[in-house]
């Protein structure tokens, strides 16, 4: 990961993929679709069994150098967080930004983005409002939303702030499908946590970031998160385990702030969320999902 040096790209955009072929190809449409167009797409394919390795293919031949089909050595599913970390390795942009495969990004959410980062060179991350999106179904029984920012929008906010709004978990937070980051912070302060597979795996950077790093709040809309009864984090919630998951995210996130000399502040809204999901979710309800949350796939 380099500062966009002569001949790579400004943006590399990676798409995590386990047998996602039913809304892969419109998540990659919308990465093609972007007005700005200096970007790669690396698709790191998780072990799929079905077609997406095909339909990334395809896309190689239309768009060689622009598009990657990158696996695992051993072509087997490793999980969303050491998938991430796989496409980080390869990325060449001074820029780097997800897309979970059935999602999909709105055509100017590259070029807005990068514009507000190259405007203010200390920022680490810039991250908008994500579209619950539930409309992609016409028989959809709910409507679309947003969630609120916690914060004034189109503002730069120091750390820890961010941080702590991160942990109350009560207002939209960087999502991985709506941030931008530099390719810079991840050599910084390394990428995600390969043993979340599942849940909060993407708090495991985001949390990183903002307690070390200035980030950018926008007002603006930059892309939608399809809601559908596929996804494992809707199996994980109707089996009553996300709290119990939250607990081993903050339980690993205070060994890390830790071992990275992390102030007081920062600590202790970790042992204050800690104290609060205690209180929350029994015993039995963590070692439930302790059960559960190995073989869960993203």
């Amino acid at each position: 990961m380099a500062d966009n040096a002569p001949g790579q790209p400004r943006v590399t955009a990676i798409i995590v993929v386990f047998n996602g072929e039913r809304y892969l190809r419109e998540a990659a449409d919308s990465i093609i679709g972007q007005s700005l167009t200096d970007w790669e797409l690396l698709v790191v394919d998780d072990g799929s069994t079905d077609q997406s390795a095909v339909i990334i293919r395809d896309y190689e031949q239309r768009l060689p150098g622009k598009v990657r089909l990158l696996s695992h050595h051993d072509n087997r599913n490793h999980g969303i967080s050491a998938s991430r970390n796989r496409g980080l390795a390869e990325a060449r942009g001074a820029y780097v930004a997800f897309l979970d495969a059935d999602d999909t990004w709105l055509p100017e959410k590259l070029s807005e983005q990068v514009s507000i980062m190259e405007s203010d060179p200390a920022l680490g991350m810039i991250y908008g409002r994500t579209l619950i999106w539930h409309s992609w179904q016409e028989a959809a029984d709910r409507a679309d939303f947003y969630y609120p920012l916690g914060v004034e929008p189109d503002a730069r906010y120091e750390p820890p702030l961010l941080f702590e709004l991160l942990l109350q978990n009560e207002v939209q937070t960087p999502t991985t499908c709506n941030a931008l980051m530099r390719a810079s912070l991840f050599e910084t302060l390394g990428g995600f946590e390969n043993s979340f597979r599942l849940m909060f795996e993407d708090q495991t950077f985001f949390a990183k970031a903002l307690a070390f790093a200035p980030a950018y709040v926008s007002g603006r809309a930059w892309a939608k998160y399809r809601q559908h009864s596929e996804s494992c984090s809707v199996a994980c919630a109707e089996a009553g385990t996300e709290g119990a998951a939250r607990i081993t995210f903050l339980k690993w996130l205070n060994r890390t702030m830790a071992d990275r000399g992390a102030s007081f502040r920062i600590r202790a809204a970790i042992w204050k969320a800690l104290a609060r999901e205690t209180r929350k979710v029994s015993e039995r309800s963590i070692k439930r999902w302790l059960r559960q949350w190995l073989p869960c796939r993203e």
